[in-house]
């Protein structure tokens, strides 16, 4: 399992509903979750380890708030989105390196299927709010880049096409 890289087709997919979280789910989750640590990243789509399925991985600590947070979302579905936006910086696992502002909601109110398969229902917002944002377009195939212009969008995947193919080259 690792982290695809744009353009690959496989990021502006759909990921699939699970109907019922069996072991398999959990174990690609838990993988997921090593591989987002390692790395390090805040978030992680099944979709940008190449599966299919509504999968989320969060482990970040929220220096505002002192909190550390780490869980897993299974089917997560954001319910409703506050007017009030702030414009942060974001990155992704998938386009390393790159980072723009990007202008989101400042809290949300989601529900999703914890590992125990209990329906979590809550609100969240600031970092919290964002990387969740940022996550679950992921599983709708949309990349954080698709916010910006076609010219800045464009700018940020070349410098990533070039940075693999320059990788490839060398033998990485």
């Amino acid at each position: 399992m690792k982290i695809l890289l744009v353009p690959d087709p496989i990021l502006r997919q759909k990921a699939l509903k699970i109907d019922n979280i069996e072991e398999e789910d959990i174990t690609i989750a838990n993988k997921m979750m090593n591989i987002m640590i390692k790395v390090p990243g805040v978030g992680l789509a099944a979709n940008q380890v190449g599966i299919l399925k509504q999968i989320v991985t969060i482990n970040f600590k929220d220096d505002e708030n002192s909190k550390e947070k780490k869980y897993i979302l299974f089917n997560p579905k954001i319910l409703s989105y506050s007017k009030e936006t702030v414009i942060m910086e974001e990155g992704c696992l998938s386009l390393p390196d790159q980072y723009a502002d990007i202008e989101r909601p400042q809290k949300i109110t989601l529900e999703y299927l914890d590992i125990k398969k209990k329906l979590i229902k809550k609100t969240v917002d600031g970092y919290e709010a964002r990387i969740l944002q940022h996550e679950i377009d992921h599983l709708s195939g949309k990349l954080f880049v698709d916010y910006l212009s076609s010219l800045k969008r464009n700018i940020l995947i070349n410098k990533v096409k070039k940075q693999s193919k320059r990788e490839k080259e060398n033998g990485k």
